[in-house]
Formats: structure tokens, C-alpha cells, sequence
């Protein structure tokens, strides 16, 4: 972060944040030890002991949150790190999963290269745990999990990563995927997912038998992409919180998209909604400009409703940046979100909601969560999430990760040609490149 001249380095391992401002306002010393949070203490009364002060950073009043949360990202499937590719328009879900089919096919960027790239782009803003789909289809097999695989424990030292098994070409309706989602769980994927039951399978009872028993089977969490929408949408949706309840899972089972809650009113809606909440099957938006749930209704009933950003930079479209302050922005502005307890609720959507989506452990800033937290240059939460800050400083488990020197940033792939910059390391001190100063 940036500092006076004549101010001493940042620890790479501090052992206390000081004049930080709390998400509820409060001014705090936050004391570190052992990658946790040991205290949170009044600054008045830091320093009355004659000890030596331990060693750390003046925030200078900066906020400062336990580590972004992106719920729903796909790693594999990003173009970042690779030269520009114009967009292809498509008529419909087949047409871009074929068009997605002939690039991945002609990329000359291997996978973990680009979802590296990405992954430290992730990390520079403050994200400390992500949750990436990778495609599992007759095509690419397990490849691209292996490489997410490797990603995953090269970055295990400055980001979380959840996996997700995602059969992107459809479960019943494409031979051999059941076997293939059975065996990427068994070499590591964390969840088990699925796609339009009925729009894209066909299939609603068939999809969902495979999909909840390989969740059981493996004692997995479930992600399902849901895109149909109207009463075709929330019938599934009541489905899965069917079959949530059934099998005890509450809790761990996740309907990503779910379009069809921003596309029906009255008890449709409402109904719909509360199936959610009892059978605890939480929803992950993005904030797209047509259909988003409503968000605060849905939260009325009880229903858990986080972010992602969901794709960034690839052929199902050219956007994104992974900041997840940014996204809390966009469902703000989609969802008309504007008063402070509100921006405070799209914060949020990318923090301790997105966080019990993912069924993360220690996560906050009390005593004895995890040290995963960034400090962001702004006077409060409604400011952060409308101001597009600065990330000043970002820990992983108590360790210095972030932000990347600003010379990393932006960086581009010249066509037929390297990087404009020396591409991210995939490990450095602490497990990343520590900002300057605090090497």
C-alpha cells in the first residue's frame, strides 16, 4: 500500500492493522497472529502497555473487510492472458457452446496459464475465495480440471478455490457425462453441477437423479446453472428444494442464475421463495441486465442470495474485470439499490453472504476467523461499493498477497506475440508477489 517515503516497509506477515475502520463504522486495531484475527481492539487502547509495539501498518483509517468472496467464476474458460478475440454473436445456448467448442480448440494459451492470469488479477483486488465452474464434457474430458487442479494448489497460499464439476454439454442428453462427473469429483472437484434440466436436457427428473445422487454419493455440494425462465424456471427451482429437503442437504446446494425469479410476481414468486428458504438452497447472481432476482424480496423471505461474476473476458462475453466491488456496483445499480443499508446489502452479496454460500469456515472479522481480509481506500462500506476504490493492502491467512505492483496491471497479449508485460508468476514470497515495500 501505498505510504510516506520515510515510513518503515510492510510486514509481510503483520501483526496488527491499525485505524482501520470496521464495516459498522467503528475505528479498530485489528491484532493478528498465526494467519487469524487474535483481537479487535479500541485504537486508545493499543500501545498502553510498555511491551514494544508489534510490528504492522497504519491504515490511516481505511476500511478494511474480511476478503472478497466470487461465487461463481469459470477459471477454465477466460481469455485473459491471451490476445483479444472479437466476439461471435450466437442465436442461442447450443450455437455459443459450439462457438466456445471451435475457440478452445484453436487456443494457442494453455488453460492454467490463462485462468492463472486471472486467478492473480483475482487476488490483486482482493478476492480471497472463489468458486470456478470447469467444463466436463465428452470433448475435453477431465483436462480442464486437472489444470484448475494445478492452478488451485499453486495459488492455495493466496486464494481459496472451489471447484465445480460443470457438464456445460448437458447431462442426459450427452453419453458418457454422468461417468465423467463421477470421476472429477473422485480426483478432486468440490461440487457437482448442472444445466437447464429442461431447457437444455430435456430431462428435469433424469438431470436431477444423476446430478443429487453423485452430491450423495460423494458427500458434495451441488451448483446447478438454471437459465430457463417463468413458470418452466421456478417449477425446477421447486425441484431442486425438493429434493434439497429430502436428502438433508440444506445448506450446501446453490441455484446459480435462476432468471426465472426476476421474470414472475405475486405467489408464483413468492412460492417459489419460500420453497428456497425451507429447504435452504441458496441463489448466485451476477446482476444481468434482463431477469435478476430481486434481490431484497428474496432476502424478505429468508432466501440466501450472494454474487459472482460469473464469466470474465471469454466467448460468452468480452466483459469483466474480477473486481467483486465492482459486481456489488452492478446488482446496486440492476437491483436499484441506493440507500446505505442497502449498498451495505450488495457489500454483502460479495462478503459473508457469498462466504456462507460456500460454506466457509472462520470467515469475518472477529476473533479467530481466518486473516483473509483487504483494506480498501474508502471511509465506509457504501463508499466501497459505489466509489470503485483502490485495494490498499490484501492478506491471505495473515500474509501480504496483495495489491500486485501496479506495473503488473493492465497488461495485454499482442496478437501473434508475448504478453506486453512478464506474465504472473504462479508462486513468489508468502505464496504471490508482495506489493512494494513489503518484500
Amino acid at each position: 500500500m501505498s505510504q510516506p517515503a520515510d515510513a518503515p516497509p510492510v510486514p509481510i506477515a503483520p501483526e496488527v492493522l491499525r485505524n482501520a475502520t470496521l464495516p459498522g463504522g467503528r475505528r479498530a486495531d485489528i491484532h493478528l497472529a498465526d494467519g487469524r484475527v487474535k483481537a479487535v481492539t479500541d485504537p486508545a487502547v493499543s500501545g498502553r502497555s510498555a511491551a514494544p509495539e508489534p510490528a504492522g501498518v497504519d491504515v490511516g483509517g481505511a476500511l478494511v473487510l474480511p476478503a472478497l468472496v466470487d461465487g461463481h467464476a469459470h477459471l477454465d474458460k477466460t481469455l485473459f492472458g491471451a490476445p483479444w478475440q472479437p466476439h461471435r454473436d450466437s442465436a442461442g445456448l447450443r450455437e455459443q457452446i459450439a462457438n466456445e467448442r471451435a475457440l478452445r480448440a484453436s487456443a494457442d494459451v494453455p488453460v492454467a496459464d490463462r485462468a492463472a492470469a486471472l486467478a492473480h488479477r483475482m487476488v490483486s483486488l482482493g478476492t480471497g475465495h472463489v468458486r470456478s465452474h470447469v467444463d466436463i464434457d465428452p470433448d475435453v474430458r477431465l483436462d480442464g480440471l486437472h489444470a484448475l487442479l494445478e492452478v488451485r494448489e499453486k495459488f492455495r497460499d493466496r486464494l481459496g478455490i472451489q471447484l465445480v464439476a460443470f457438464p456445460q454439454s448437458g447431462v442426459v442428453s450427452s453419453p458418457g457425462v454422468a461417468d465423467l462427473l463421477d470421476a472429477a469429483l473422485a480426483e478432486g472437484a468440490d461440487l457437482i453441477g448442472g444445466l437447464d434440466p429442461a431447457g437444455f436436457d430435456g430431462d428435469v427428473d433424469g438431470q436431477l437423479d444423476i446430478v443429487f445422487a453423485l452430491a450423495e454419493r460423494h458427500g458434495a455440494g451441488v451448483d446447478i446453472h438454471l437459465h430457463d425462465g417463468g413458470v418452466t424456471g421456478t417449477r425446477q427451482l421447486r425441484a431442486i428444494a425438493e429434493r434439497t429437503a429430502a436428502l438433508g442437504l440444506g445448506g450446501t446446494v446453490t441455484v446459480s442464475h435462476a432468471y426465472a425469479l426476476g421474470a414472475v410476481e405475486g405467489p408464483e414468486l413468492d412460492r417459489t421463495a419460500t420453497a428456497l428458504a425451507t429447504a435452504g438452497v441458496a441463489i448466485m447472481t451476477n446482476g444481468p441486465r434482463t431477469s435478476m432476482p430481486p434481490v431484497l424480496r428474496l432476502h424478505e423471505h429468508g432466501v440466501l442470495v450472494f454474487a459472482g461474476s460469473d464469466n470474465i473476458r471469454d466467448t460468452w462475453w468480452p466483459y469483466g474485470t474480477a473486481d467483486m466491488l465492482e459486481r456489488a456496483t452492478i446488482i446496486g445499480l440492476q437491483g436499484d439499490l441506493m440507500t446505505d443499508d442497502e449498498l451495505h446489502h450488495a457489500a454483502s452479496m460479495v462478503t459473508d453472504r457469498a462466504a456462507a454460500a460456500l460454506g466457509l469456515a472462520g470467515y469475518g472479522l472477529a476473533p479467530g476467523c481466518r486473516a483473509d481480509l483487504v483494506v480498501i481506500a474508502a471511509g465506509g462500506v457504501p463508499e466501497a461499493v459505489a466509489a470503485h476504490p483502490r485495494r490498499l493492502l490484501v492478506l491471505h491467512g495473515g500474509q501480504v498477497v496483495g495489491p500486485a505492483p501496479e506495473a503488473d496491471f493492465p497488461s495485454f497479449a499482442v496478437p501473434g506475440g508475448s504478453s506486453s508485460t512478464p506474465r504472473a508468476p504462479l508462486a513468489g514470497p508468502g505464496g504471490a508477489a508482495a506489493p512494494r515495500g513489503a518484500r
